[in-house]
């Protein structure tokens, strides 16, 4: 097995460490530590850093930081500990605010709609901040403006999937004709086109809400983390970035 960098080490022990305290500590955890709506009273701006740590269950956990040792532990190699570090913190942030920003759009699409029916904000948000909703709503925006408008409020998000979407695609972009298998596809398919599907078909399931991957995914912070690691892939190669000034 590949030996197991500096970087990725702490970044598996950390992430370790969250998850047993979350199995010890519970909902105090989730809600310290998760990234919450910015609306919602318990959003912490740390949360924004704090959330790449959290996970869901075992299952959850155990996927991130498989693909975070089989796919980061090459690129540390190549780009060394600092540099590796800074692009998996600035894609974890990425996907934090792309996925904060489509939690805005859902928030006040639903807000707008609700308002301009003639129900005062204040009372909108007095019900919603109780954890609770009226049915009528439905008829005023439709199930989905509003599932999506409850959902941007309630649910916190979890993982270090942002930032491993990062990791996906510099390492696409690194060795793009590295092969893959696949547990469920068990030929080898190339980086160079599995990385983009997958990519594609979180994209498709944020945009139609068709969960592919299953219920409860944030799938637009996998797309932002995957964008920002792109970005800084392009920079970085456009700039002809000095590897060893981060070593």
């Amino acid at each position: 097995m590949t030996r197991i960098t500096e970087a990725i080490k702490h970044l598996l022990i950390i992430n370790i460490l969250f998850f047993i305290a979350t199995n010890i500590y519970g909902d105090q955890m989730y809600q310290w530590f998760s990234l919450w709506f910015p609306k919602n009273e318990n959003f912490g701006i740390w949360q924004i850093l704090t959330h790449m740590f959290m996970h869901g269950g075992f299952m959850h956990i155990a996927f991130n930081m498989y693909a975070l040792y089989a796919f980061g532990s090459p690129l540390e190699r190549m780009w060394g500990r600092n540099k590796f570090l800074f692009f998996y913190l600035s894609a974890g942030l990425g996907a934090a605010l792309i996925h904060t920003g489509v939690n805005y759009y859902y928030f006040n699409e639903g807000m707008n709609a609700l308002v301009n029916s003639g129900i005062p904000k204040s009372t909108v948000m007095d019900i919603v901040s109780s954890g609770q909703y009226s049915t009528e709503w439905y008829n005023i925006a439709g199930k989905s403006t509003i599932d999506n408008f409850l959902s941007a409020y309630h649910t916190p998000a979890v993982g270090a999937s942002g930032a491993i979407y990062g990791i996906l695609v510099a390492f696409g972009m690194s060795y793009p004709n590295s092969e893959l298998f696949l547990i469920f596809l068990p030929i080898p398919i190339k980086a160079k086109f599995f990385i983009p599907v997958l990519i594609g078909l979180d994209l498709f399931s944020g945009v139609t809400g068709y969960g592919i991957f299953g219920q409860g995914i944030a799938h637009f912070a996998h797309v932002g983390g995957a964008l920002f690691g792109f970005l800084m892939m392009w920079y970085w190669k456009k700039n002809q970035f000095n590897n060893n000034r981060w070593n």
